[in-house]
């Protein structure tokens, strides 16, 4: 018989409350099978929708699942943020006070705290280097953009399957209006710098159709992967900030630190705007 069970909803890395992308939490998820998982994700119809299970490891301070629409992804950043988030709220204590362990697909993630600042630790990257002509042509083609545009490329994946291309401009990453018949499958990042001179770097935009999300608004993960991308190419300070969701009608933005060994961390601002009850 479905009970009911601790629920939050949160907005991570928004400028503002509703300005930055959504997560469904469900705190109580010991029992929930495969099956119900998904029906939950696919009725929140959010990028992703976590659930919280006791860990497996003595490491770790709790274990997540994280589902979208259209299937399970072992590491996402936004749910990885806003589950701690929530985590906390709810009353859970980690066993180290700087930080939280989440537990996922992809291992153990730290998520560190500052005051009320949260930010994860980048996992290792998967898979690297540029994409061959094979995978990169369908992109641009669905992009509907020029390979002259691409000023660089390269695979980012720390879980969900992440390449991403660099283009000339933030102007011309706003300017994008895909066609994914080109590339149904596509998990693709694209950047582009900020000419303004202004308080930010770049301007991120993730598309992700092939797991049912058009466009995600604001993406820790492809963001995490192109600051360690970035980071090894020695193009980007130690700290920065970028800006994500301007297209779909979200203000995000994601900040961004690297220290002398490589470690790329990503942080942002959550806000719980709901709490309550999910019968499942």
């Amino acid at each position: 018989m479905p009970r009911s069970r601790a629920f939050a909803q949160v907005d991570v890395f928004g400028t503002r409350p509703y300005a930055g992308n959504p997560l469904a939490v469900i705190l109580d998820a010991e029992g929930v099978d495969d099956a119900a998982m998904q029906d939950v994700a696919r009725w929140t119809n959010l990028s992703e929708t976590t659930f919280v299970l006791p860990p497996t490891t003595p490491e770790a301070d709790y274990r997540v699942r994280i589902m979208t629409p259209g299937g399970e992804l072992p590491f996402a950043g936004h749910p990885t943020l806003g589950t701690a988030h929530a985590w906390l709220a709810h009353g859970g204590t980690p066993r180290q006070s700087d930080r939280v362990v989440q537990e996922c697909g992809a291992g153990l993630v730290d998520v560190h705290r500052s005051g009320s600042e949260l930010a994860f630790t980048a996992p290792p990257l998967m898979r690297t280097g540029p994409l061959d002509d094979a995978d990169l042509d369908p992109l641009v083609a669905a992009l509907r953009i020029s390979r002259a545009d691409v000023v660089a490329h390269q695979w980012v994946d720390n879980g969900p399957g992440w390449a991403a291309l660099r283009l000339r401009s933030a102007e011309q990453v706003r300017a994008l209006e895909p066609d994914w018949t080109q590339a149904p499958d596509a998990k693709v990042g694209v950047i582009g710098w900020h000419e303004d001179g202004g308080e930010h770097l770049y301007e991120t935009r993730a598309f992700v159709p092939g797991l049912g999300v058009g466009e995600d608004p604001v993406t820790g993960s492809l963001n995490a992967g192109i600051a360690q991308w970035l980071a090894g190419e020695g193009e980007v300070p130690r700290r920065w900030t970028v800006t994500q969701g301007v297209c779909i009608g979200r203000a995000g933005v994601l900040s961004l630190t690297t220290a002398d060994d490589g470690e790329v961390r990503v942080g942002g601002a959550v806000t719980t705007l709901v709490e309550g009850t999910i019968r499942l």
